[in-house]
């Protein structure tokens, strides 16, 4: 079970799992931050209320994060084919995870933003700071441990979505689980993949809890 080309497949594995886990992240953040943030602007208690912005965009969120994620990975095949060139694969199932990850973490970021203190907005508001002033300098700086702690829960969700992917050969450990474990019948295989997995989510977690703990002034 052990053999030199098992466990070069499970490091390979390993790598392309934090791979598409990491790179979906980041990217899936460079779209869903702004959007969360234009989400709470536009809101009904935003800076600037704009119904029918925060309703495009919220019906557009909820619409795709209503698809369960199988489902959109493979309705996606034909864009992702066009973006990469290929529908299967670590890098092509990045496209996937980052349409389904922008709309969630907008959420996200909408939800922590709401959360900070409309004191604290109104007071940096009555010193004459600007709207782009309050949101980089008051709301993500006021919502950084939510936000971060919204960052661990994406990541370990995204991670399980690429594992998710290997049923449609996404590469992985999903994949190596799918392939060997379930049909070839190699259970001692599927149980490392699982195993690799759950240790993979629990670093992350506890990374993300260490971090949020030591930013997080109210604990101090």
């Amino acid at each position: 079970m052990l053999e030199p080309k098992v466990v070069q497949m499970l490091l390979e594995g390993i790598r392309d799992t934090l791979y598409m886990t990491i790179v979906s992240t980041v990217a899936g953040y460079i779209i869903g931050l702004p959007l969360g943030v234009l989400l709470h602007v536009t809101g009904e208690n935003g800076l600037r209320p704009n119904v029918v912005i925060y309703r495009v965009i919220d019906f557009i969120c909820n619409i795709i994060r209503s698809v369960p994620f199988l489902i959109l990975l493979i309705l996606l095949i034909p864009f992702t084919r066009l973006i990469v060139g290929q529908s299967y694969g670590s890098t092509a199932t990045i496209v996937p995870l980052v349409i389904c990850a922008a709309p969630y973490i907008g959420r996200v970021v909408e939800s922590s933003l709401n959360e900070v203190d409309k004191g604290v907005v109104e007071a940096a508001r009555s010193m004459g700071a600007s709207n782009i002033q309050i949101i980089f300098k008051v709301l993500l700086v006021e919502a950084k441990t939510s936000l971060l702690t919204g960052f661990t829960i994406t990541t370990g969700l995204l991670l399980g979505y690429s594992a998710m992917s290997g049923t449609v050969g996404g590469g992985g450990l999903g994949d190596i689980a799918v392939r060997y474990g379930y049909y070839r019948w190699k259970t001692d295989i599927m149980i490392i993949t699982v195993a690799l997995l759950i240790i993979i989510f629990q670093i992350i977690q506890y990374i993300g809890t260490k971090v949020v703990t030591k930013l997080d002034h109210r604990k101090r």
